[in-house]
């Protein structure tokens, strides 16, 4: 029964996921018939076609104006509507952190939700960015498509926001809403209930001796979740995210969420060979994804569901030697006492950080799918899992293309298969190809730009704050496992994936807080800058890249053209990702997850 639920919604979303690349693929190739409103509305909206630096600008645009909106409708929470809570102002540091998250489709939030932010700003904030800043990767994507197809143009960018918001996004949130509804989830404009606790005086007793109440967090979340879902955004509108009982009220709702947050990346895929008019090399590209999901999501529930927590079993006494020039003979010796095994149960595996009314494997499960998607909504506490299961989020985050957000996960496998099919043109002394058309130094530089901006953006930051005080004071445990907290933080970050160990102290909170967290700024600032980095660049090089490799004649066939439909071609993918992964990730693995699992006590064998 373990293997029952993350198999099940593997079959379901492929299943839903082939038709739905079909209708994209029409929609994006302009082969539909709008209703009448909506076409004067999308023709209004359509400037004409646009070449790849036009189109590039015309993103960036767009997303600055997203930008100066957000930044301005979180400044003004204390003197908006739907405020009756009275909720101030999050810190500057905060706001510019967190429009810089939700624009870029990262979602990463330094605040909780249901205390820092009205259901004005959950709306008109939150939900907005669910929608729009989901576009924006989708229509790089069909941009990218368009060039390399070798078409005069680019397509207009509006027109294509309008397409993939108006006729993708809306509807299927609105379908997944009515599921949502049906399953309990709550939808009102109501801000919170007071209500008596069965514990009399549990929340404490006011100063004239009656027992307080206690506030419950209410607000339009059949509204917000779906596209929180759907768009593989994944930004919580309560602090505990999917593990929340009004945001995700039983395990047919767990169902649905995972499902949503998959839906799109997965069709999307597809998508890529229909308008290419290469359906089978898209099958391989999708079989290679497919692969690597299914092996991410083998790994975290077997070494977190079935296993035990570590920190709960017995341990030996044990002794290890570290290098310290103060001591004698440079060494010293340290002495780990003997641990009894504590009296729990484990025969359901690691339980610590679980919702149990979703599974027993609903964890691990989603945790492994939430990082292979970039979504970074949870329903289990990542600071929690097994080191050895941790891992697999990491591992989904490092490689950061097994289907990925919407587009961009496509966008970063192209990078891959582009590096793959030059190492394998050399390796057999041709001049390597990719759709018929010969890859150059040019589309190679730009290439290795962008793969190499994501390992640069997790590994540089995370040596910095790991040696000064940034990192030291906000972990929330020494060691291998603090090592791995601020790792994780910016891998989530450069990823564009938006979950994180808990256990950083990187919240400020409301700007009148008077107890914020000591490294709070400096990890607004410098998570702010990975994320806006690692968003764009990875989107920029790969629309110039495949420009220049769509303006070279195509040529035909030959006997030692190596074929992109092939199970040759798909090992080749398969390795070049695996290989290039390890390369640049298998070091700081071993000092976190690995060191954390093999060291000593609370883990290790």
């Amino acid at each position: 029964m373990i293997w029952l639920l993350p198999t099940s919604i593997i079959v379901f979303t492929i299943i839903i996921a082939v038709p739905l690349s079909r209708y994209m693929a029409m929609v994006m190739n302009g082969d539909y018939r709008p209703p009448r409103a909506l076409g004067w509305f999308e023709r209004r909206l359509d400037t004409g076609p646009m070449n790849w630096k036009q189109y590039t600008i015309a993103l960036l645009v767009f997303n600055t104006a997203l930008f100066v909106y957000g930044y301005i409708v979180l400044s003004l929470q204390p003197w908006l509507p739907l405020n009756p809570r009275g909720l101030g102002m999050l810190e500057p540091t905060t706001i510019f952190h967190t429009v810089i998250s939700f624009i870029t489709n990262t979602n990463m939030q330094h605040y909780s939700g249901d205390q820092a932010f009205s259901n004005f700003s959950q709306l008109f904030f939150c939900v907005a960015n669910f929608f729009l800043s989901a576009a924006v990767g989708l229509c790089a994507l069909t941009a990218i498509i368009r060039a390399l197809r070798g078409d005069s143009h680019l397509g207009n960018y509006f027109v294509d926001m309008w397409r993939v918001v108006i006729y993708f996004f809306l509807p299927a949130a609105f379908v997944i809403s009515l599921v949502f509804l049906a399953q309990g989830m709550p939808m009102t404009y109501r801000a919170d209930y007071q209500v008596n606790t069965l514990e009399p005086a549990a929340m404490g007793t006011a100063d004239n001796g009656q027992p307080k109440q206690q506030t419950i967090v209410i607000g339009p979340l059949a509204a917000f979740v779906p596209m929180k879902m759907m768009g593989t955004n994944g930004g919580g509108f309560f602090g505990m995210n999917s593990a929340h009982p009004f945001e995700n009220p039983n395990a047919g709702t767990n169902f649905f969420e995972t499902f949503c947050m998959m839906l799109f990346p997965m069709a999307l895929v597809l998508m890529y060979g229909r308008m290419l008019a290469r359906p089978r090399h898209s099958t391989v590209i999708f079989a290679v994804m497919l692969l690597l999901f299914i092996g991410t999501v083998i790994w975290a529930v077997y070494f977190d569901t079935m296993r035990p927590n570590p920190s709960f079993t017995a341990h030996p006494a044990d002794s290890f030697i570290i290098e310290n020039t103060g001591a004698t003979g440079g060494k010293r010796v340290i002495t780990v006492p003997a641990v009894a095994r504590l009296p729990i149960d484990q025969h359901l595996g690691n339980l610590e950080g679980k919702e149990l009314r979703f599974g027993t494997s609903a964890g691990a499960t989603f945790a492994a799918a939430t990082v292979d998607v970039t979504c970074g909504a949870i329903n289990c506490e990542h600071d929690s899992l097994n080191p050895i299961a941790a891992l697999s989020p990491f591992w989904g985050m490092w490689l950061n293309c097994i289907y990925g957000g919407k587009g961009v996960g496509m966008i970063n496998l192209l990078l891959f298969l582009i590096i793959g099919v030059f190492l394998a043109g050399q390796m057999v002394g041709r001049t390597p190809e990719y759709l018929g058309r010969k890859i150059g130094a040019r589309e190679v530089k730009l290439a290795m730009l962008a793969l190499l901006v994501h390992p640069f953006l997790i590994l540089a930051p995370s040596g910095l704050y790991s040696a000064v005080s940034w990192g030291t004071k906000a972990e929330s445990n020494p060691g291998a496992h603090g090592f791995s907290q601020i790792v994780y933080q910016f891998s989530s970050s450069s990823a564009n994936n938006g979950s994180a160990f808990d256990g950083l102290g990187v919240s400020y909170g409301l700007n009148n807080n008077p107890n914020p967290a000591s490294e709070a700024v400096p990890w607004d600032i410098g998570g702010g800058l990975v994320i806006l980095f690692g968003r764009y660049l990875p989107i920029i090089a790969p629309i110039a890249m495949a420009a220049f490799l769509g303006m070279k004649k195509e040529s035909p066939f030959g006997l030692g053209t190596l074929r992109d439909d092939t199970f040759t071609f798909g090992c080749l993918l398969f390795g070049t990702i695996v290989i290039v992964g390890a390369l640049l990730f298998l070091p700081v693995a071993a000092l976190g997850p690995l060191a954390e699992h093999f060291g000593p006590i609370p883990f290790g064998g």
